[in-house]
Protein backbone atom coordinates (compact mmCIF):
# COMPACT_ATOMS: atom_id res chain seq x y z
CA UNK A 1 0.00 0.00 0.00
CA UNK A 2 3.06 2.24 0.08
CA UNK A 3 3.12 2.41 -3.71
CA UNK A 4 2.85 5.86 -5.21
CA UNK A 5 -0.70 6.35 -6.46
CA UNK A 6 0.49 8.43 -9.39
CA UNK A 7 3.26 6.05 -10.50
CA UNK A 8 1.06 4.63 -13.26
CA UNK A 9 0.57 8.12 -14.73
CA UNK A 10 4.29 8.77 -15.24
CA UNK A 11 5.58 8.55 -18.80
CA UNK A 12 7.28 5.14 -19.16
CA UNK A 13 10.85 4.90 -20.36
CA UNK A 14 13.14 2.21 -21.72
CA UNK A 15 16.87 2.52 -20.96
CA UNK A 16 16.29 6.15 -20.05
CA UNK A 17 14.42 6.97 -23.28
CA UNK A 18 10.70 7.86 -23.19
CA UNK A 19 8.53 5.43 -25.12
CA UNK A 20 5.30 7.39 -24.94
CA UNK A 21 5.20 7.84 -28.72
CA UNK A 22 5.42 4.08 -29.29
CA UNK A 23 2.55 3.52 -26.86
CA UNK A 24 0.44 6.16 -28.60
CA UNK A 25 1.03 4.42 -31.94
CA UNK A 26 0.15 0.98 -30.54
CA UNK A 27 -3.68 1.23 -30.88
CA UNK A 28 -3.38 1.64 -34.66
CA UNK A 29 -2.54 -2.05 -34.82
CA UNK A 30 -6.06 -2.81 -33.55
CA UNK A 31 -7.63 -1.47 -36.76
CA UNK A 32 -6.95 -3.90 -39.59
CA UNK A 33 -6.96 -2.59 -43.15
CA UNK A 34 -9.36 -4.28 -45.57
CA UNK A 35 -7.34 -6.16 -48.17
CA UNK A 36 -9.98 -8.48 -49.61
CA UNK A 37 -12.97 -8.07 -51.86
CA UNK A 38 -15.25 -9.47 -49.15
CA UNK A 39 -14.42 -8.24 -45.65
CA UNK A 40 -14.52 -10.42 -42.56
CA UNK A 41 -16.85 -9.75 -39.62
CA UNK A 42 -14.34 -7.69 -37.64
CA UNK A 43 -13.71 -5.21 -40.47
CA UNK A 44 -17.42 -5.14 -41.35
CA UNK A 45 -18.39 -4.22 -37.77
CA UNK A 46 -15.56 -1.68 -37.62
CA UNK A 47 -16.69 0.05 -40.81
CA UNK A 48 -20.35 -0.04 -39.73
CA UNK A 49 -19.53 1.66 -36.41
CA UNK A 50 -17.39 4.30 -38.12
CA UNK A 51 -20.16 5.11 -40.61
CA UNK A 52 -22.79 5.24 -37.84
CA UNK A 53 -20.75 7.61 -35.64
CA UNK A 54 -19.77 9.77 -38.60
CA UNK A 55 -23.38 10.03 -39.78
CA UNK A 56 -24.56 11.17 -36.35
CA UNK A 57 -21.86 13.85 -36.03
CA UNK A 58 -22.18 15.21 -39.57
CA UNK A 59 -25.97 15.69 -39.51
CA UNK A 60 -25.72 19.28 -38.22
CA UNK A 61 -22.81 20.36 -40.42
CA UNK A 62 -22.76 22.22 -43.69
CA UNK A 63 -20.69 21.07 -46.65
CA UNK A 64 -17.75 23.11 -45.38
CA UNK A 65 -17.95 21.50 -41.94
CA UNK A 66 -18.14 18.02 -43.43
CA UNK A 67 -14.63 18.44 -44.80
CA UNK A 68 -13.50 17.79 -41.20
CA UNK A 69 -15.16 14.36 -41.14
CA UNK A 70 -11.93 12.38 -41.56
CA UNK A 71 -10.22 14.36 -38.80
CA UNK A 72 -13.14 13.94 -36.38
CA UNK A 73 -13.52 10.19 -36.92
CA UNK A 74 -9.74 9.77 -36.52
CA UNK A 75 -9.91 11.78 -33.29
CA UNK A 76 -12.66 9.69 -31.71
CA UNK A 77 -10.96 6.43 -32.67
CA UNK A 78 -7.61 7.61 -31.32
CA UNK A 79 -8.98 8.83 -27.97
CA UNK A 80 -11.22 5.78 -27.54
CA UNK A 81 -8.44 3.28 -28.17
CA UNK A 82 -5.91 5.10 -25.97
CA UNK A 83 -8.47 5.27 -23.15
CA UNK A 84 -9.12 1.53 -23.44
CA UNK A 85 -5.37 0.90 -23.58
CA UNK A 86 -5.07 2.18 -20.01
CA UNK A 87 -7.45 -0.49 -18.72
CA UNK A 88 -4.93 -3.23 -19.54
CA UNK A 89 -2.72 -4.39 -16.62
CA UNK A 90 0.67 -2.65 -16.30
CA UNK A 91 -0.17 -0.24 -19.11
CA UNK A 92 0.06 3.51 -19.60
CA UNK A 93 -2.82 5.82 -20.54
CA UNK A 94 -1.62 8.75 -22.69
CA UNK A 95 -4.90 10.65 -22.18
CA UNK A 96 -4.14 11.10 -18.46
CA UNK A 97 -1.48 13.63 -19.50
CA UNK A 98 -2.88 17.16 -19.59
CA UNK A 99 -0.14 18.27 -21.98
CA UNK A 100 -1.18 15.70 -24.56
CA UNK A 101 -4.87 16.57 -24.27
CA UNK A 102 -4.07 20.26 -24.63
CA UNK A 103 -2.01 19.36 -27.69
CA UNK A 104 -5.15 17.88 -29.24
CA UNK A 105 -7.66 20.47 -28.01
CA UNK A 106 -5.87 23.74 -28.79
CA UNK A 107 -5.11 23.17 -32.53
CA UNK A 108 -8.61 21.81 -33.23
CA UNK A 109 -10.29 24.66 -31.34
CA UNK A 110 -8.03 27.26 -32.96
CA UNK A 111 -8.70 25.84 -36.42
CA UNK A 112 -12.47 26.00 -35.88
CA UNK A 113 -12.33 29.58 -34.50
CA UNK A 114 -10.05 30.84 -37.27
CA UNK A 115 -12.35 29.23 -39.82
CA UNK A 116 -15.25 31.17 -38.32
CA UNK A 117 -13.39 34.49 -38.36
CA UNK A 118 -12.41 33.90 -41.98
CA UNK A 119 -15.78 32.89 -43.44
CA UNK A 120 -18.30 34.32 -40.93
CA UNK A 121 -16.52 37.37 -39.55
CA UNK A 122 -19.59 39.38 -38.55
CA UNK A 123 -21.32 36.47 -36.84
CA UNK A 124 -18.14 35.48 -35.00
CA UNK A 125 -17.64 39.01 -33.70
CA UNK A 126 -21.33 39.22 -32.76
CA UNK A 127 -20.79 36.45 -30.17
CA UNK A 128 -18.71 38.87 -28.11
CA UNK A 129 -21.61 41.31 -27.72
CA UNK A 130 -25.19 39.98 -27.54
CA UNK A 131 -27.88 42.16 -29.08
CA UNK A 132 -29.61 44.56 -26.72
CA UNK A 133 -26.75 44.79 -24.22
CA UNK A 134 -26.86 47.98 -22.09
CA UNK A 135 -24.02 50.37 -22.94
CA UNK A 136 -22.45 50.35 -19.42
CA UNK A 137 -22.13 46.54 -19.56
CA UNK A 138 -20.48 46.37 -22.99
CA UNK A 139 -16.82 46.38 -21.81
CA UNK A 140 -17.50 43.78 -19.12
CA UNK A 141 -19.42 41.47 -21.47
CA UNK A 142 -16.69 41.63 -24.11
CA UNK A 143 -14.10 40.61 -21.50
CA UNK A 144 -16.32 37.78 -20.20
CA UNK A 145 -17.08 36.43 -23.68
CA UNK A 146 -13.40 36.61 -24.63
CA UNK A 147 -12.41 34.64 -21.52
CA UNK A 148 -15.15 32.07 -22.16
CA UNK A 149 -13.89 31.65 -25.72
CA UNK A 150 -10.27 31.08 -24.72
CA UNK A 151 -11.21 28.72 -21.90
CA UNK A 152 -12.91 26.25 -24.26
CA UNK A 153 -9.78 24.22 -25.18
CA UNK A 154 -8.71 24.17 -21.53
CA UNK A 155 -12.11 22.82 -20.52
CA UNK A 156 -11.89 20.15 -23.23
CA UNK A 157 -8.48 18.95 -22.04
CA UNK A 158 -9.20 19.14 -18.30
CA UNK A 159 -12.51 17.26 -18.66
CA UNK A 160 -10.86 14.34 -20.44
CA UNK A 161 -7.84 14.26 -18.11
CA UNK A 162 -9.91 14.46 -14.91
CA UNK A 163 -12.40 11.77 -15.88
CA UNK A 164 -9.78 9.25 -17.00
CA UNK A 165 -7.44 9.97 -14.07
CA UNK A 166 -10.19 9.77 -11.44
CA UNK A 167 -11.38 6.38 -12.68
CA UNK A 168 -7.86 4.94 -12.74
CA UNK A 169 -7.11 6.22 -9.25
CA UNK A 170 -10.33 4.73 -7.88
CA UNK A 171 -9.56 1.36 -9.47
CA UNK A 172 -6.05 1.48 -8.02
CA UNK A 173 -7.34 2.22 -4.51
CA UNK A 174 -10.03 -0.48 -4.58
CA UNK A 175 -7.57 -3.01 -6.03
CA UNK A 176 -5.08 -2.27 -3.25
CA UNK A 177 -7.80 -2.58 -0.62
CA UNK A 178 -8.90 -5.92 -2.08
CA UNK A 179 -5.38 -7.38 -1.91
CA UNK A 180 -5.02 -6.31 1.75
CA UNK A 181 -8.46 -7.62 2.77
CA UNK A 182 -7.74 -11.12 1.41
CA UNK A 183 -5.56 -11.79 4.47
CA UNK A 184 -8.08 -10.26 6.89
CA UNK A 185 -11.61 -11.12 5.76
CA UNK A 186 -12.54 -13.23 2.77
CA UNK A 187 -16.09 -11.86 2.69
CA UNK A 188 -14.92 -8.24 2.71
CA UNK A 189 -12.33 -9.03 0.03
CA UNK A 190 -14.97 -10.67 -2.16
CA UNK A 191 -17.22 -7.63 -1.74
CA UNK A 192 -14.50 -5.17 -2.75
CA UNK A 193 -13.50 -7.44 -5.65
CA UNK A 194 -17.11 -7.38 -6.91
CA UNK A 195 -17.07 -3.59 -6.67
CA UNK A 196 -13.80 -3.55 -8.59
CA UNK A 197 -15.31 -5.65 -11.39
CA UNK A 198 -18.32 -3.35 -11.64
CA UNK A 199 -16.05 -0.30 -11.64
CA UNK A 200 -13.94 -1.82 -14.42
CA UNK A 201 -17.08 -2.29 -16.53
CA UNK A 202 -18.00 1.32 -15.82
CA UNK A 203 -14.53 2.47 -16.86
CA UNK A 204 -14.94 0.72 -20.22
CA UNK A 205 -18.07 2.79 -20.78
CA UNK A 206 -16.40 6.00 -19.52
CA UNK A 207 -13.43 5.47 -21.86
CA UNK A 208 -15.71 5.38 -24.90
CA UNK A 209 -18.09 8.09 -23.67
CA UNK A 210 -15.25 10.54 -23.00
CA UNK A 211 -13.89 9.98 -26.49
CA UNK A 212 -17.33 10.71 -27.93
CA UNK A 213 -17.85 13.80 -25.72
CA UNK A 214 -14.45 15.28 -26.64
CA UNK A 215 -15.08 14.79 -30.36
CA UNK A 216 -18.68 15.99 -30.13
CA UNK A 217 -17.63 19.25 -28.46
CA UNK A 218 -15.00 19.85 -31.15
CA UNK A 219 -17.73 19.15 -33.70
CA UNK A 220 -20.04 21.69 -32.04
CA UNK A 221 -17.28 24.33 -32.01
CA UNK A 222 -16.82 23.65 -35.71
CA UNK A 223 -20.58 23.92 -36.33
CA UNK A 224 -20.70 27.30 -34.63
CA UNK A 225 -17.99 28.62 -36.94
CA UNK A 226 -19.04 27.18 -40.32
Amino acid sequence: MNENLFASFMTPSLMGLPIGMLIIMLPTILFPNPSRLINNRTITIQQWLIKLILKQMMLIHSNKGRTWSLMLITLILFIGTTNLLGLLPHSFTPTTQLSMNLGMAIPLWAGAVLLGFRHKTKMSLAHFLPQGTPIPLIPMLIIIETISLFIQPLALAVRLTANITAGHLLMHLIGGATSVLFSISTLAAFTTFTILLLLTMLEFAVALIQAYVFTLLVSLYLHDNT
